[in-house]
């Protein structure tokens, strides 16, 4: 490695200007071996790190910036990470003097998708299309294992657990109501044990939504590192996806309560004819910049 990096704490995800999930952005050129990658979540006390590409190119038939983007936690890299990009774009966005907002193509090792932020004075507001959403209705063996790992009886939300991947799949989990929520208590072992047999990320495990599409839900993602993620937007977006079904085109979901730092993640959806088209986005703030020998 050639010199420092230059490494800015994002909290992404912010409630009403305050928490969020503190994210370590980094660019690093590609100048980091993959190892010094895993370790940068350690060193800077964050569940995850984005590594952005410097000098980005422009695609010849788009007048946006193209910047490559790669997420990272303790345990490795992954093929995607909602609240990564938020702060990724609002990282970004605050690099640039652009009043209308800020737009870039974002490249990741499986796709290229647009995303986009806008500056409100400390504040910055990101959004971006996660991509298609695969849902399917939860085998009884995937209930049967990862219920129980949750501390919820195996019978539990039968009917409507579903499996939903934008990327890797994870499980959406309903219970009756955010006192439910709230009282979890998941064995992290054993759920990281079924969650890797199964091939699953982790669980996502939400309260039911109101009438203006308000709930709270909590991100149980041990395979990765992660016993439980302060916000998780890619799980939000697949959530959306599946409550688009029942009419719900705009949902606001409250998480990190739990672990001490409240988030929020919106999402909406619009129809298409391969499915729901999802948004989903929060806000941000950027920390000082922390060298990184």
């Amino acid at each position: 490695m050639s010199g420092p990096c230059t490494t800015v704490i994002v909290h992404a995800c912010l409630r009403d200007g305050n928490g969020g999930s503190p994210t370590a952005v980094v660019l690093d050129d590609d100048r980091l071996t993959d190892e010094e990658r895993r370790r940068v979540p350690l060193e800077h006390g964050t569940s995850h790190a984005v590594f952005l590409r410097r000098r980005p190119e422009r695609e010849p038939t788009v007048d946006q910036p193209a910047v490559h983007i790669r997420f990272f936690t303790s345990s490795g890299e992954l093929p995607a990470c909602g609240h990564g990009t938020v702060a990724a774009l609002a990282f970004l966005a605050s690099r640039t003097e652009d009043a209308g907002g800020y737009r870039a193509l974002l490249r990741t090792s499986t796709r290229t998708f647009e995303g986009r932020a806008l500056r409100e004075g400390a504040y910055l507001t990101a959004a971006f299309d996660p991509g298609p959403v695969d849902l399917r209705q939860a085998s009884a063996e995937e209930r049967s294992l990862v219920l129980p790992a949750l501390g919820l009886a195996a019978a539990d939300a039968a009917q409507d657990v579903r499996v939903a991947g934008v990327g890797r799949e994870r499980l959406l989990i309903p219970v009756d109501d955010r006192a439910a929520l709230a009282t979890l208590d998941p064995n992290s072992g054993k759920l990281r044990e079924v969650c890797d047999h199964l091939g699953f990320l982790g669980a996502y495990v939400y309260s039911p939504p109101s009438p203006a599409g308000a709930l709270a839900a909590r991100m149980f993602a041990p395979s990765i590192g992660v016993p439980e993620d302060i916000a998780n937007a890619n799980s939000t977006a697949c959530l959306a996806a599946h409550l688009a079904g029942r009419g719900i085109n705009r949902i606001a979901v409250d998480m990190g309560d739990a672990v001490g730092s409240p988030a929020t993640i919106t999402a909406s959806t619009h129809p298409t004819p391969s499915g729901p088209r999802v948004q989903v986005g929060g806000t941000a703030t950027i920390g000082p910049p922390l060298p990184r020998a």
